[in-house]
């Protein structure tokens, strides 16, 4: 199976933004600065604590979201000249070859560890930082969709 792609900007960030919120100590982190800032709220109205206490939590939080949802993704984006790039993928029995006008490389199946779909792409994940994302709207069809989503999960598995 072969698809060429290029990547939109807006979908991008979306998908860098599910990569970010998809990691375990990003998760973590989220969950503990929620149950702090809902704690202090709560003591807050409680008058138990100062109000500058609910406000440097409620600023964490913010300033979190800032990064996780704007700076990061944003950065990432602006850096990387892959995003710029137009790309010919096949997709074949033994191995995967992407093409750019720069020249080609391939990966064989095993070289990937594992792959997240979001709504937009395919994560194909080599290591848990390293990643390389496949348009689906890339595809012809559904059925084409399904195809390779089918050959994904045979050849590579998907993340637990």
């Amino acid at each position: 199976m072969t698809v060429q792609f290029g990547y939109d900007k807006k979908q991008v960030i979306q998908a860098l933004r599910y990569h970010f919120l998809m990691r375990r100590e990003i998760k973590v982190l989220l969950i503990l600065i929620n149950v702090f800032a809902i704690t202090s709220a709560i003591l807050f109205a409680l008058k138990k604590i100062q109000p500058i206490s609910f406000l440097i939590f409620s600023f964490l939080w913010f300033m979190l979201m800032l990064v996780i949802w704007r700076i990061l993704p944003g950065s990432i984006y602006r850096k990387s000249l892959t995003f710029k790039d137009h790309f010919i993928m096949h997709l074949l029995d033994e191995n995967v070859v992407l093409e750019t006008e720069k020249g080609s490389n391939g990966w064989p199946w095993k070289k990937f560890s594992y792959f997240v779909e979001s709504p937009f792409f395919f994560h194909l994940y080599f290591d848990a930082r390293s990643f390389f994302l496949v348009p689906k709207d890339s595809f012809q069809s559904i059925t084409d969709l399904q195809a390779a989503r089918d050959l994904l999960k045979e050849k590579i598995g998907k993340n637990k």
